[in-house]
């Protein structure tokens, strides 16, 4: 009998605890909460043009949309396998369709639109994400997730 009491006591007691900080940060949806989340710089998938001014520099446990358009000069795919694994993908959206994947591994425009990508970043690390066999720095984005 007392140690349900005192597990429950023990639980009670937790949020007395917890970072101050960290609930002022966040609002009602936690880390989905409009103070947690960032627009980040679109990439622009043409053929032959780089994908990006900067490198993205992430802080992990930031909620992130990400805009990605293709201009349709040529059938370009994007791919990041380490990167995709390193965070949680919240949703992809096109034409107002929203996908929920379980993982991911590319993504490839067959002609002009955009992809919306909402995620939480998650493990701290480097990462890419290239037009598969091109060569060079040209059309490869750097990730830092901090």
């Amino acid at each position: 009998m007392r140690f349900p009491v005192l597990a429950a006591a023990a639980l009670a007691a937790l949020p007395a605890f917890a970072d101050e900080d960290a609930g002022a940060r966040l609002g009602m949806a936690g880390l989905l909460s409009a103070t947690n989340s960032e627009k980040l710089p679109p990439i622009l998938l043409s053929a032959g043009q780089p994908l990006a001014a900067e490198p993205l520099v992430l802080r992990s446990g930031t909620y992130y949309e990400l805009e990605i358009t293709a201009d349709g000069s040529q059938e370009l795919a994007l791919e990041g396998a380490a990167f995709f694994r390193a965070i949680w993908i919240n949703e992809i959206v096109i034409k107002g369709l929203e996908i929920r994947p379980l993982g991911l591994d590319s993504v490839e425009f067959d002609e002009a639109g955009t992809m919306e990508f909402n995620f939480v970043a998650i493990k701290p690390g480097s990462y890419e994400l290239r037009v598969p066999q091109s060569r060079g720095d040209l059309q490869r984005l750097a990730i830092t997730i901090q």
